[in-house]
């Protein structure tokens, strides 16, 4: 049985998020494991049609930013409450991503978590299509275990 020591919680803020990172935190409380948090967001704003593909200068202004970094705030409080419940240590980044699903997995990988536990909000059809799914590409691209919550 595999023994996991450092959580990866990927959220977006959403309560399907807040429901993975409790699971998380009592899951890390059970083993003595600690949790990091991220939450990744794309650098422009997709269109219902462009896919991966996200139109922009590649340039943010201030204000995209600043938004950005209050959501971040917003998002990973919910995650750091549920570790601090659970009492186990807790840190947490944000990142501004052309591909969030990929700062994931860059952010498990450079801070040596064994573990990522993250919400599917399962989306299907068309809106799938579209919007595509961070947690289906974790999944796909991954080599570190995932653990899906619904």
């Amino acid at each position: 049985m595999a023994t996991y020591r450092h959580i990866l919680v990927p959220t977006d803020g959403s309560r399907l998020s807040a429901k993975a990172a409790q699971t998380a935190a009592r899951l890390a409380r059970i083993l003595g494991a600690r949790i990091t948090a991220i939450y990744a967001v794309p650098e422009g704003v997709p269109t219902l049609f462009s896919g991966d593909k996200l139109y922009g200068s590649g340039i943010l202004g201030r204000e995209y930013r600043a938004l950005v970094g209050r959501e971040a705030k917003r998002a990973l409080a919910v995650v750091e409450i549920e570790a601090e419940l659970a009492g186990v240590a807790y840190s947490g980044v944000h990142a501004l991503s052309r591909h969030p699903w990929r700062a994931i997995i860059r952010a498990a990988r450079s801070r040596r978590c064994d573990l990522i536990v993250m919400a599917s909000h399962g989306r299907s059809g068309l809106t799938a299509l579209a919007l595509g799914s961070e947690t289906a590409k974790v999944l796909a691209h991954s080599r570190i275990p995932v653990l899906v919550c619904r």
